[in-house]
């Protein structure tokens, strides 16, 4: 099992949608990338958060995109709470479906269309 942190202090960047994508196409069953480490209810809306305007926005699509794929059977969406208001959020890859004829590339074009 392989744990890809999203973010360490000036080790690592804050992963991007794109990051997500790519991780979910490639990961192994039980992989688990960390895509926010804060409190994401808050850390996504202008309100409530201390992020850049463009990061912010950012983790929004991060956010939406993992739901997406945990709609869609290709992660788990876990939450491991460190203390008040600090929270680890971690995809976790399952097992490719059956019907492997359909990519993750070909189920991003369609939301498009």
């Amino acid at each position: 099992m392989n744990v890809i942190a999203s973010r360490f202090p000036n080790i690592l960047k804050p992963v991007t949608e794109f990051d997500l994508c790519g991780w979910v196409g490639q990961a192994a069953p039980g992989d688990i990338l960390e895509y926010h480490r804060g409190f994401l209810g808050l850390d996504t809306t202008p309100q409530g958060t201390r992020l850049a305007e463009k990061d912010r926005a950012e983790l929004a699509r991060v956010a939406r995109r993992a739901w997406w794929a945990a709609e869609r059977g290709l992660i788990h969406l876990v939450q491991r709470r460190h203390r008040s208001d600090d929270y680890s959020y971690l995809a976790i890859a399952r097992p490719k479906p059956k019907q492997a004829a359909v990519s993750l590339s070909s189920l991003l074009l369609a939301e498009v269309a």
